[in-house]
């Protein structure tokens, strides 16, 4: 079983449960050859805090000798390591060498009686050369073998087609097991095809269902761990810390260098303490050594996602490290083609929007703004648009005097021409905009402008060029009632909840901070909203009622059973397993309203989770209730 614990849209820190303990995700699996072993599963545990292994079963199965001794022991004696261990099929060896005498339920009954923690299938590997109708072969053959046996692992294939991937992941989807693995993606990073890697990770997980991890088969370098980890991989497994070893090779973050090319170490690990040393090391001791950094910076590189997942800045860190390679960076600017599907796990908000580049703005949080500007906005009643130049945030604070002026001779609306596309005044405190760290000589789109005056239907648009603008503002000489106070709740309002007109119908009274910042929102002396750290509204019972009668079933629901009901009342989490129902549109972090399964509403509360995980885990908090 699985449990989500934290989360930044795909990327998710969990925890995975075995029969031999609890593993937290993102989790990097040394492999174990146990007729090769460089560095004992012991010193993994005690010196690498390795906590799950993984080995080839058939490899031990075909020596007679470890056959034997891990029918007697099991797998767990075989290794001398007590934690879990995940054993794969021999799929590549099948591949490699053809001449595998092994079948799908022999090796997986092997796994099963050796007391393997995860035990895999004998999937048909079927690599990114491989034509369409070969890879349909593989796939239909895999998802035979998937039903033929009761294997905790079941591998999606597919070569390199996204149908493939996407079908096959949603037909072993239906199939009970504990864990997807991703297969046949080595020679894709061994070629450095990453933008090809993106489309396969990305079908293999519009297929799957989220309550599983997904493994992403043999990728053991820390340089893909960042985007994998992004697109939603949990598990990795690594040979790779010995294979570079044995080619004198270190790797790091950003790439492998050669030992002996090397004058300097970067690295802070204890074996590059005494880098020098290394280098006029024997040739075994050598391998060890250099195995050992980069299990080193392996681990590391895994705490440090870990980190950026707890934070909410893991897009900011892939973008860093993809800039490492042009390859990484092509890979980069692919995930702006899946933006629409990534947008379903963009939580409402993070702590903050730093830009890195121009592949910052294919972010899905930005597809969302755009879009939610566009489908869900209300202008005021204007038709000239006054377009303000970037500028410090808040932009109404910046701007306040100028709007004011402008706004005692003209009936204007104004929209601040920034990196995030035209942005009414009204948005400048709320997430991303209001927590946005931007360089100051970015270009901004003008034909984003052009394209939101038109959806809005202004008649006149004046791009702010100080006086001379003003002086042609002057010959449209009609007062505004631009109230930028009620307009920025109204607005604020309809981008998180969509449109409700009716929420805010009767007397608005607005509570302040001594800063002149709203906190509190009044109607007709009823408690409807509060302002959150991130620009946006935390729900009042009061305005959850209004809204419940607003909003057409199953806007902003979250549908539990009878079971739960009762305990949700009191203010009880709602657990994801007691949800029977909810809104397709609930993202993260968004204000929900908590029905009973005929539509009378119990409570309110904070997803935790969008609606496919929250239909799909059996274990963890869907929504928390206030």
């Amino acid at each position: 079983m699985f449990e989500l614990k934290e989360r930044d849209g795909l990327a998710r820190i969990g925890k995975f449960y075995t029969k031999h303990g609890t593993v937290e995700t993102p989790v990097l699996l040394p492999v174990i050859n146990p007729n090769h072993i460089l560095i004992s599963p012991n010193e993994m545990k005690e010196k690498f805090r390795a906590s799950m292994l993984i080995t080839n079963s058939y490899i031990i199965y075909k020596k007679n000798e470890l056959r034997e001794k891990v029918l007697k022991d099991g797998v767990h004696s075989l290794l001398g390591f007590d934690g879990p261990v995940m054993t794969d099929s021999g799929s590549f060896q099948m591949y490699v060498y053809g001449d595998v005498e092994i079948k799908n339920r022999e090796i997986v009954e092997f796994q099963k009686k050796i007391g393997s923690d995860v035990s895999t299938i004998l999937d048909v590997i079927s690599p990114p050369d491989r034509k369409y109708e070969d890879a349909k072969s593989d796939v239909e053959e895999t998802i035979k073998r998937a039903k033929e046996v009761e294997a905790d692992a079941l591998t999606v294939q597919g070569s390199v087609y996204p149908d493939l991937r996407e079908y096959c992941a949603k037909e072993l989807s239906k199939l009970d097991c504990i864990l997807h693995p991703v297969g046949s993606v080595v020679p894709l990073m061994e070629k450095y095809r990453f933008s090809e890697l993106v489309d396969v990770i990305v079908s293999s997980k519009k297929g799957l269902i989220p309550s599983r991890p997904v493994h992403l088969f043999g990728c053991g370098h820390p340089m893909i761990f960042p985007l994998a980890v992004l697109l939603g991989c949990d598990l990795f497994d690594s040979s790779s810390y010995a294979k570079y070893a044995r080619h004198n090779r270190m790797m790091f973050p950003d790439g492998t260098k050669n030992v002996d090319e090397m004058s300097y170490s970067p690295c802070p690990c204890p074996v590059c303490s005494d880098f020098d040393e290394i280098k006029e090391m024997k040739e075994k001791e050598k391998i060890r050594k250099i195995a050992e950094h980069n299990l080193y910076v392996s681990f590391s590189e895994i705490r440090k996602i870990k980190q950026a997942v707890h934070e909410g800045s893991l897009w900011e860190m892939v973008e860093e490290r993809c800039r490492c390679r042009p390859e990484l960076l092509s890979a980069l600017k692919k995930l702006g083609g899946h933006k629409e599907f990534l947008e379903k796990f963009e939580p409402l908000s993070r702590k903050s929007f730093f830009y890195t580049g121009k592949e910052s703005l294919s972010r899905p949080i930005v597809y969302r703004f755009r879009k939610r500007i566009f489908e869900r906005y209300e202008k005021p009643e204007a038709d000239i648009l006054v377009v303000l130049p970037e500028s410090e945030r808040p932009y109404s604070k910046t701007y306040y005097s100028l709007i004011k002026k402008i706004s005692e001779e003209v009936n204007a609306h104004f929209v601040v021409n920034s990196v995030f596309g035209p942005v009414p005044v009204e948005f400048d405190e709320m997430y991303p905009v209001g927590q946005s760290v931007v360089p100051d000589d970015v270009e901004c789109e003008e034909d984003l402008v052009k394209e939101y005056a038109e959806a809005f239907g202004y008649s006149n648009v004046f791009f702010w060029e100080g006086e001379k603008t003003l002086e042609e503002l002057e010959s449209f000489k009609e007062k505004s009632s631009f109230n930028l106070d009620v307009q920025k709740i109204k607005s604020v309002a309809f981008y998180q909840f969509g449109k409700c007109q009716d929420l805010f119908r009767g007397e608005i009274k607005l509570v302040k901070s001594k800063n002149g910042k709203t906190r509190n929102v009044f109607v007709n002396d009823e408690h409807i909203l509060s302002v959150r750290n991130d620009g946006f509204f935390t729900l009042k019972m009061n305005g959850a009622k209004k809204l419940h009668s607003i909003l057409k079933y199953p806007g902003m629901r979250v549908v539990v059973n009878d079971d739960a009901a009762s305990f949700i009342r009191e203010g009880e989490n709602v657990f994801s397993k007691f949800v029977v129902e909810c809104d397709p549109e609930i993202r993260t972090k968004d204000e929900v309203l908590i029905v009973d399964k005929k539509d009378v509403l119990i409570g309110i509360g904070r997803a935790a989770m969008n609606r496919y995980e929250m239909l799909s885990f059996k274990k963890g908090i869907g929504v928390k209730v206030r």
